[in-house]
């Protein structure tokens, strides 16, 4: 069984920053990634970064902003949110995918964890 465990979140006010992260026992064919859901609204990807290249990508709301790394031998993604706006608020949740990121909503999802942006 894989377990990915995330931390870091909390209440920060706008314009503030977090830095998020996932232990994750990544393979050298495996991606991470970082979604998010907003209460009401569909789940998306913030952030994606794959083992082996650590080839990145940034979903939309994450340009700019937010930067997404790794350190393979503590085997531990991060993501730091700069600039952080109310409209960031949400769960954030760390996946590790077998499919190198081609089969998000089949990997190992962590538990989630919560940052709130006040305005």
């Amino acid at each position: 069984q894989v377990q990915v465990v995330e931390s870091g979140g909390g209440l920060v006010q706008a314009g503030g920053s977090l830095r998020l992260t996932c232990a994750a026992p990544g393979r050298s064919n495996w991606a991470v990634g970082w979604f998010r859901q907003a209460p009401g609204k569909e789940r998306e990807v913030v952030a994606t970064i794959t083992w082996n290249r650590g080839t990145t990508y940034y979903g939309d709301p994450a340009k700019g902003r937010f930067t997404i790394s790794m350190d393979r031998a503590k085997k531990t993604v991060y993501l730091q949110m700069n600039s952080l706006k109310p409209e960031d608020t949400g769960v954030y949740y760390c996946v590790l995918d077998g499919a190198g990121g081609g089969n998000w909503p089949g990997g190992y999802w962590g538990q989630g964890t919560q940052v709130t942006v006040s305005s």
